[in-house]
């Protein structure tokens, strides 16, 4: 059985691609394709951590398996590629593209599930290049100019990142003398090896400076597709930085410290670019950003301060559960609101997984946020206090963010009914609000709601709807950043240097 599980984890995504290409096989295959991920979910329920498949022949020697961390991470990857997989069925059912939609999905996914289960360096790597490299199709889906230049984008991004991953992989392993992922966490890579992992893997989190893919991606991708891209896949370098960097063996304070920056950055860049924005796919595209920077600022914690991690490590995998159901349903959600408008019953179902975001009481958001808090106490004094101070605020900022979301999809005049996209995407919304509480990872569990508690969480979010109310009385209009913010102002530069290589290009 655990061998018929792993296999089919994999194998079934992949086999139902293959299944699109012969005429006979198509209609099937489509018919199949979102039940891809049935196998994965079933491995990580039912798989005990001691099952591992060995192939020494393969590759540098794979190994797949599950522990405890890859065991939580493919059980939410799973269920978001299912839960956007149904949604894709009715949101494709009039688009004459969809067997390469279909096509770039399975293979994205494969690529998605197999990084889940490697416990080995180039099984893990060769997953993460194929979703990396096949999500370009999710893209670049539309063909239309946007989408193009998103894509190209996305892909010299994704190549820089490769490139940088690699040489700080082959690095530590060096270091470790083991491809294994259990020596490589325990090896004591050079700092330059930690600083190419982090920094590799950056690219997919989206910190500061490489998000610049990210807000162009999103909004250009089908709706399912931006669903994945943000829900699961941009934890895949999470993942990544669990996997092979020393948390929890050694003190890495540069490495941190940069981390810690970059993630406090991350909180408020993100909230600050997302208000700027109109399309609701953008804000959501920022507001990722700044998601993500909650979980970074986890994993720097534990870079600085190693004797944290056994606190830190359930509190990110928790943030992570939450945020790829919450940001998923959003994604789902925004689709449905383009469709049927900004109707009561759609701001309400938006409005579920926003208030998780921001981290309203008992919601998952204030599960992950108090969890992260009490794993950064030990943190050095000036880091402690700067979080302490700082946490409460990007809460704030959140709570502002998602009520520019749903102000702006109250203003939808929408193109007619959901048709099926609603009952799936309602259905997802309220699995996120149930899940999180039933999968929390062991050592994750923040205490009980004590008003204490709540009222540490009610007041950024009072603040965020009030700064809300009073830019609206106000009619406050910010001035729209172009998505992809950074990239633009380089782009001008290389038109300019492209101009000044071409004469006849300048004097046209």
């Amino acid at each position: 059985m655990i061998l018929a599980s792993l296999i089919a984890s994999l194998g079934w995504p992949l086999a139902l691609l293959l299944a699109l290409w012969p005429a006979r096989t198509r209609r099937l295959a489509q018919a199949l394709a979102p039940l891809a991920p049935l196998p994965a979910l079933w491995a990580a329920a039912v798989l005990p951590e001691a099952a591992v498949l060995e192939l020494p022949s393969v590759l540098l020697g794979t190994r797949l398996g599950l522990d405890a961390t890859g065991r939580l991470f493919l059980l939410f990857t799973a269920l978001t590629w299912l839960a956007a997989g149904l949604y894709a069925r009715a949101y494709l059912a009039h688009d004459a593209r969809r067997t390469a939609f279909w096509a770039f999905f399975l293979a994205t996914q494969a690529g998605n599930l197999g990084l889940c289960l490697a416990l080995d360096l180039a099984s893990f790597y060769t997953a993460y290049a194929l979703m990396t490299f096949a999500a370009y199709g999710l893209v670049v889906h539309t063909s239309t100019a946007e989408a193009w230049r998103a894509g190209r984008i996305y892909l010299v991004m994704a190549v820089l990142g490769e490139l940088t991953l690699i040489a700080g992989l082959m690095m530590t392993a060096h270091a470790a003398g083991s491809p294994l992922v259990a020596d490589l966490r325990a090896a004591s890579p050079s700092p330059l090896a930690v600083g190419l992992v982090t920094a590799g893997l950056g690219v997919k989190v989206g910190l500061p400076l490489l998000h610049l893919w990210l807000p162009l991606a999103h909004p250009v991708a089908p709706v399912p597709a931006s669903a994945v891209l943000s829900g699961v896949m941009l934890k895949a370098g999470l993942l990544g930085w669990l996997r092979f960097l020393p948390l929890g063996q050694a003190a890495y304070p540069e490495a941190g410290a940069a981390l810690l920056t970059l993630g406090l950055l991350a909180m408020f860049y993100g909230v600050a670019l997302g208000l700027t924005q109109r399309d609701l796919k953008v804000v959501l595209a920022y507001s990722s950003v700044s998601q993500m920077g909650f979980m970074s600022l986890g994993v720097g914690a534990g870079l600085v301060a190693p004797q944290s991690w056994p606190l830190l490590l359930p509190a990110v995998g928790l943030y992570a559960l939450h945020h790829a159901l919450a940001k998923s349903a959003l994604f789902l959600g925004a689709g449905v609101a383009l469709q049927a408008g900004g109707r009561l019953w759609v701001l309400a179902g938006l409005a579920l997984p926003a208030l998780a975001l921001a981290g309203a009481p008992l919601t998952s958001g204030w599960l992950a946020k108090t969890t992260l808090k009490a794993g950064l106490t030990d943190l050095p004094p000036l880091w402690a206090a700067a979080a302490a101070a700082l946490l409460p605020l990007a809460a704030a900022g959140t709570t502002l963010l998602m009520a520019r979301l749903l102000w702006l999809a109250a203003r939808l005049q929408g193109k007619g009914a959901a048709g099926g996209l609603a009952p799936v995407w309602l259905a997802w919304t309220l699995a996120g609000i149930v899940l999180p509480w039933a999968l929390l990872p062991a050592g994750a569990a923040a205490g009980g709601p004590s008003p204490p508690l709540m009222a540490t969480a009610l007041w950024p979010m009072a603040l965020g709807l009030a700064l809300a109310g009073l830019a609206a009385f106000l009619r406050l209009r910010l001035p729209v950043v172009p998505p992809g913010d950074l990239v633009v102002p380089v782009e001008r530069v290389i038109r300019a240097l492209a101009r000044l290589r071409d004469p006849h290009q300048a004097m046209g």
